[in-house]
């Protein structure tokens, strides 16, 4: 595992590399010194001390008061995020598949990274005019129903973690272009339950989003209605919030979320 891959394979042999010291910490009964790391995977000391950096950054390793490596926290975060979003998904098709039948429209279900929302699941109508997206894509919140439904219930530090991190990109001439505009829209959103995409994203296209809480009262997902804007129209906007929050209270409750603890942060009201 020496250091000679030409510069174009540099970046994919330094995925393994931080990889292989994740394998080998994660394998170990006990904390590694670097002088260990670096024998056992055959790596120059001064290679493996720059992955052990990196690594030790962004929380994936960590240091004991020896000196010496071991697997982060983090990763028992990403674990556990894994583990509950598979069962999220796998619990919300059935209440998916409901909402389908009666919106006729597209469902999706969305998580929150960073300051974008990533498709987890789709289900889609029996209709030729439909929305097209696929199952792991990403959108920006500012645009997105999804996006302004988990944010408007998250905790203000979240929000404002987001908002730094959020690009305005236009989509098209409705998009919402700048901070003090999001958080306006965050704001109607939180006092009527659930957010729109009024073609924000793209044009002719209109959404709307519930958020899936937890037992604390706080956004682990959103579930979204989305089609053409002249078949979603302003008028069915409450009838089809109504048919989200249904679907959404009983993916909460098939996760085993309760409805008390921090009731005064979330309605579900719409």
């Amino acid at each position: 595992m020496r250091d000679t891959a030409p510069h174009g394979t540099y970046k994919v042999q330094a995925l393994d590399r931080a990889f292989a010291v994740l394998d080998l910490l994660g394998e170990s009964d006990t904390p590694l010194g670097l002088a260990q790391v670096a024998s056992s995977l055959e790596l120059h000391k001064s290679t493996a001390h720059r992955f052990l950096m990196v690594l030790e950054r962004h929380r994936m390793v960590e240091r004991t008061s020896n000196g010496k490596f071991r697997l982060g926290l983090r990763l028992f975060d990403f674990g556990n995020r894994a583990i509950e979003q598979y069962d999220l998904r796998e619990r919300a098709q059935s209440h998916l598949r409901k909402l389908v039948a009666e919106t006729e429209e597209t469902a999706h279900l969305c998580i929150l990274e960073g300051a974008h929302v990533i498709y987890i699941d789709k289900i889609e109508p029996a209709r030729s005019v439909r929305m097209i997206t696929r199952i792991g894509a990403s959108n920006p919140v500012h645009c997105t129903s999804v996006g302004k439904a988990i944010l408007a219930f998250l905790p203000e530090e979240r929000i404002a973690e987001v908002l730094r991190k959020t690009r305005f990109e236009r989509f098209t001439h409705r998009t919402i272009a700048t901070p003090e505009a999001l958080r306006a829209e965050i704001e109607k959103t939180r006092r009527r339950g659930y957010a729109v995409d009024d073609e924000e994203l793209e044009e002719g296209l209109r959404c709307i989003a519930v958020p899936v809480l937890d037992a604390q009262r706080l956004p682990v997902a959103a579930v979204s209605v989305s089609g053409p804007s002249f078949r979603v129209t302003a008028q069915k906007l409450p009838s089809i919030a109504n048919h989200l929050l249904q679907c959404v209270r009983g993916i909460s409750a098939d996760m085993g979320f309760t409805s008390s603890g921090r009731g005064s942060r979330a309605t579900w009201s719409s």
